[in-house]
């Protein structure tokens, strides 16, 4: 039964993830955190930052990745499968379909349309990031590395594997505040 959620978990991500790998983000987190609970925000955040760091297509990196969590090797087939071949077929039908018609009118504003829609999905999404983001560092710190990273990808052009590696070094050496009080307490109690 896993396998099947899987499979139609990532068919509906390869069906409607109309725009290439970031549009489909939101979708994989309705599935994977919403709908069928086999993931926190946080873990899939985890995921999400992980597979921005990597090379490749972000749909299909995080396809691998969850099915071969939820249901192993079978389970990375299946949703890598179901997230790939629908986009192919529609790739195919709607190539041919658009390139016969886009003199139209209507094509052209029907794909002119899908824009805002992507971006209302991912401001969504950015946003949930965000309030987790603030509920773990607080506003301040939040709005701190927000800010940063916008300067360092969009001022400086750094790549934005480059910011998320960076960030990934500062949490992995920085210890956190509740590994230090809980240092600070078997200290008292054992001292």
């Amino acid at each position: 039964m896993t396998l099947w959620h899987l499979c139609l978990a990532f068919l509906r991500v390869g069906l409607l993830g109309y725009g290439g790998g970031p549009s489909s983000i939101p979708l994989v987190h309705k599935e994977v955190v919403d709908k069928y609970g086999w993931m926190t925000d946080d873990e899939f955040g985890d995921v999400l930052a992980l597979g921005n760091a990597l090379p490749g297509p972000i749909a299909t990196k995080m396809a691998g990745y969850i099915g071969w969590r939820i249901a192993g090797f079978f389970g990375m087939l299946v949703a890598l499968f179901a997230t790939i071949v629908p986009t192919i077929i529609l790739m195919v039908i709607l190539l041919t379909f658009l390139l016969t018609f886009q003199d139209k009118g209507w094509v052209k504003g029907m794909t002119h349309a899908v824009v805002p829609v992507v971006a209302v999905m991912l401001a969504t999404l950015t946003w949930q990031f965000f309030s987790k983001a603030k509920e773990g560092l607080g506003w301040w710190k939040a709005i701190v590395l927000v800010v940063i990273s916008v300067v360092l990808m969009e001022g400086v052009g750094l790549h934005p594997a480059i910011v998320i590696l960076a960030l990934l070094v500062y949490v992995l050496v920085m210890p956190n505040k509740t590994q230090q009080s809980e240092v600070k307490r078997g200290k008292s109690i054992d001292g």
